[in-house]
């Protein structure tokens, strides 16, 4: 409760999501229809998925056989056609990065459009919040530049003691290079943990009200300042079930045989939990009114979890 505000639940929206998950995917079943909204939850969570990365350990591992024959190859390529190799690296990779970005927020708009909708489609949903899509594409990129800014900066008064001692890494006794990584470590958390909440809550904001994302940021700043203790409740929420859904995505790894490790087929196996998240989601930020409820004027709802009875006193 928040004074003689909305009443705001957890558990009932979590409820409705699971439901709505039901219908969308089960009631009945199309596997055409399951495919295509795997592709919107695909391209929706495209690039931003865990990376596994071998690291090799141990103080000798540059000494490894292969390693010493890459950097002799390396050494034998002309200094300019090393430098060109590396630059025409580094751009397809920001590419990459930026086209990635691009797809994401607008397979966002479509995912949650297959949901309010319940149907499987692409291309309408692509065309018609192109503008939204894009909007919430530059905004975020608008973001990323801002707090990688914020972030080299704040991490100038430990790299460049470290920097003057030719890279040699930060001893035990290095009380204020220690305390500063810490303090950087736990501002790049905080950060991203606040666009992570922010951007959770623009989507469905900018696709209720069809607006740019200037606007959306607004709306998902003053829901959070006004719901704070609310919104509270939802995060810590929202981190037991990504703990869970963790461990289901491993089990379903295992059981798979790691098929599920593949890009879009996994995305496709695991589409009931996406779908459950993003409706819990959906669901949990209609509750603060109709400017927050994407069924709003649609012909689908989700499903109305009745409310459990309150007990007979004996």
């Amino acid at each position: 409760m928040n004074g003689d505000g909305p009443r705001i639940q957890i558990i009932k929206p979590f409820e409705e999501g699971f439901e709505m998950m039901k219908k969308i995917l089960f009631q009945p079943f199309d596997a055409k229809k399951w495919f295509v909204i795997g592709f919107a939850a695909w391209l929706a969570n495209l690039g931003s998925g865990s990376n596994y990365n071998f690291n090799p350990r141990g103080n000798n591992w540059k000494d490894f056989p292969g390693v010493r024959d890459m950097r002799e190859t390396v050494h034998q390529i002309p200094h300019s056609l090393l430098v060109s190799g590396i630059v025409v690296f580094i751009a397809l990779v920001l590419v990459l990065i930026l086209l990635f970005a691009w797809l994401r927020g607008r397979g966002r708009f479509m995912f949650v459009d297959c949901i309010v909708k319940n149907r499987g489609a692409i291309a309408q949903p692509w065309r018609e919040f192109r503008r939204e899509g894009n909007s919430y594409f530059l905004f975020s990129l608008l973001v990323g530049v801002i707090m990688t800014i914020v972030l080299v900066a704040t991490a100038l008064p430990f790299l460049l003691p470290i920097i003057r001692r030719g890279g040699v890494r930060p001893h035990l006794h290095d009380i204020y290079l220690i305390c500063s990584i810490a303090l950087w470590a736990a501002g790049l958390a905080l950060l991203v943990v606040a666009w992570s909440l922010i951007s959770h809550f623009m989507i469905p904001i900018m696709y209720r009200r069809r607006c740019l994302a200037g606007e959306g940021f607004r709306g998902a700043l003053s829901l959070i300042s006004n719901y704070p203790g609310e919104i509270t409740l939802y995060c810590l929420f929202w981190i037991a079930l990504t703990i869970g859904v963790g461990m289901a995505s491993c089990l379903v790894i295992v059981f798979t045989c790691c098929i599920a490790l593949l890009p879009y087929i996994g995305t496709v196996i695991l589409l009931p939990i996406f779908v459950v998240l993003r409706s819990f989601g959906l669901c949990f930020i209609r509750q603060f009114g109709p400017d927050y409820d994407v069924w709003a004027g649609s012909v689908e709802s989700p499903p109305i979890v009745p409310p459990i009875p309150p007990a007979l006193p004996s």
